[in-house]
């Protein structure tokens, strides 16, 4: 498969210098500079956490909810940074393409990769929030790394169809930004998964609970709560009898990440000619 290709020694370091210049260009002539990419999920974190836990009462039956919705808003951006920053590589980086000859899907990547900077940047700032509130640390905790990594190729199965696809629809931008709007309500985030099967009435509230786990992304964040801050928060691995319904998540990741590698594939051809 081409995707391959990025571990060859030129694909390695154009890769390398693209995710270091990304970085130091993205808050270069800012004021607080680097402090922004743990300030703006801070900031969003501090409005949703006045409006849904303090005034709106969201999470009261669930230990450490305000870690969770912090655990969950850093994941959340984590996404929409790499789908995002994916979706425009492959149009800002034209110039380089009609020059170089190298792997297309390093464009891609590098968008991934400089959201995972980010990522445990703040990851690190969602642990120290949560020992201050008296969370427990475990060894189970250290599952959150294939998590991560579930979480990473889901983004970039996403961010390989976008990558393809907004080279000739440009309008795809705003569509997506729609859709990444909608997601994150239709994911438990900034709401309980119990408040879904409490406030729906008996006979509907339960199964949509269980339904709304088999998003790849309620299931990340949900088996991210769990481990790392209560065992309370319900995850999909306790929610289903059957091992394939268990599976429905991490197959739909797979899927994506395949599907989203062959899209880009069969189009990476004629990128140098269309942007």
């Amino acid at each position: 498969m081409q995707i391959f290709e990025i571990f060859t020694e030129k694909n390695r370091v154009l890769l390398k210098a693209m995710v270091a210049t990304d970085f130091k260009l993205r808050y270069q002539q800012s004021f607080l500079g680097y402090i922004w990419s743990v300030l703006k999920p801070l900031l969003l974190f501090s409005v949703m956490y006045l409006v849904f836990i303090r005034f709106l009462k969201f999470g009261a039956d669930v230990p450490h909810f305000s870690v969770g919705l912090l655990l969950g808003i850093t994941m959340w951006n984590f996404f929409v940074e790499t789908t995002s920053g994916a979706m425009s590589s492959v149009v800002v980086h034209g110039d380089l393409m009609r020059k170089i000859n190298f792997s297309k899907f390093v464009v891609v990547i590098s968008a991934g990769m400089s959201a995972l900077i980010n990522f445990g940047i703040n990851f690190i700032v969602v642990i120290i929030f949560a020992l201050i509130n008296g969370v427990q640390p475990s060894w189970w905790g250290l599952l959150i790394f294939p998590l991560v990594i579930e979480l990473f190729v889901l983004s970039l199965g996403v961010g390989f169809y976008l990558g393809a696809l907004y080279v000739t629809f440009r309008d795809l931008s705003p569509i997506w930004e729609v859709v990444i709007q909608a997601g994150f309500y239709a994911t438990p985030i900034i709401y309980p998964v119990s408040l879904v099967a409490t406030n729906l009435g008996p006979h509907y509230g339960p199964l949509l609970s269980r339904l709304i786990l088999l998003n790849p992304l309620a299931q990340i964040v949900q088996d991210a709560r769990h481990i790392l801050i209560a065992p309370q928060n319900p995850i999909i691995w306790e929610s289903f009898s059957n091992p394939l319904i268990k599976l429905i998540p991490v197959i739909i990741c797979v899927l994506f990440f395949v599907g989203g590698i062959t899209y880009f594939s069969s189009k990476s051809n004629k990128f140098a000619e269309l942007v």
